[in-house]
């Protein structure tokens, strides 16, 4: 199904829909590094603009716990702490698209993560009849992710998340709700944080730069979140509005 939206001025509303068969329109592409705050503009993305989200992690725990063949083999090769092959991730990904919720359009939040997923995703949607995907690249500086990640520290008893930099406790390394002394978790030390950006360098760099010639826009990411969601909303508006 091909879904024309029109809004009206800010605050953006759906006024109108129009369904022509066969035919996407709004595929978005979420890109950004760990720690660049995508989790929440994802669902800013989705809340707003009525675009159903898919992110990795959820789809494979949703894979898992329906027992699918795919799903089984992607639990065991997290369980054993590998990386799901692209195969497997494509396959999952395709499935998941085409049911009937995702027939008016997708926001991908996590993928595609390596060229080679880029290249299937793109050869889905071409048989699909889908418009080309809007890519949002979620841009912060590297040194400033990892003080961002650096600095969170977390209750081992309730399990709530301080960042030192601007949601401190009340009592230094003291938890507020229960007093708890808070710790640093193991995938919030600098030398794995810089190990999860070079990955992502590496892997996903390559994917950007084949979208970055169709309807790919850059987002600072470095500015607050609101300021983030209003020029996310503003690219969206733009694009995925057909004149």
């Amino acid at each position: 199904m091909k879904l024309v939206i029109e809004l009206t001025k800010a605050p953006y509303s759906i006024v109108s829909v129009m369904y022509l068969p066969y035919i996407w329109i709004v595929i978005v592409l979420l890109f950004g590094p760990p720690g660049c705050g995508k989790g929440v503009q994802a669902a800013f993305i989705s809340s707003r603009f009525r675009i159903p989200s898919i992110s990795t992690g959820e789809m494979f725990r949703s894979e898992c716990k329906a027992g699918t063949e795919l799903g089984r083999s992607a639990c065991k090769t997290l369980s054993a702490g590998g990386l799901i092959g692209d195969d497997v991730v494509n396959a999952i990904l395709a499935r998941r698209i085409g049911l009937p919720e995702y027939s008016s359009g997708v926001l991908l939040d996590g993928y595609p993560r390596t060229l080679a997923q880029g290249l299937f995703l793109d050869r889905t949607l071409e048989q699909r009849g889908a418009d080309p995907v809007i890519s949002i690249h979620l841009e912060v500086p590297f040194p400033d992710i990892v003080k961002r990640i650096t600095s969170r520290r977390q209750c081992p008893a309730c399990s709530h998340i301080y960042n030192l930099l601007y949601q401190r406790p009340q009592v230094p390394g003291v938890c507020d709700r229960d007093g708890a002394a808070l710790m640093t978790r193991e995938d919030d030390r600098e030398e794995v944080v810089w190990r999860r950006l070079r990955i992502f360098e590496e892997q996903t760099g390559p994917v950007i730069n084949h979208y970055a010639d169709s309807r790919y826009y850059k987002v600072d990411g470095a500015l607050g979140p609101a300021e983030v969601s209003a020029r996310i909303e503003a690219v969206l508006q733009q694009c995925a509005v057909p004149a």
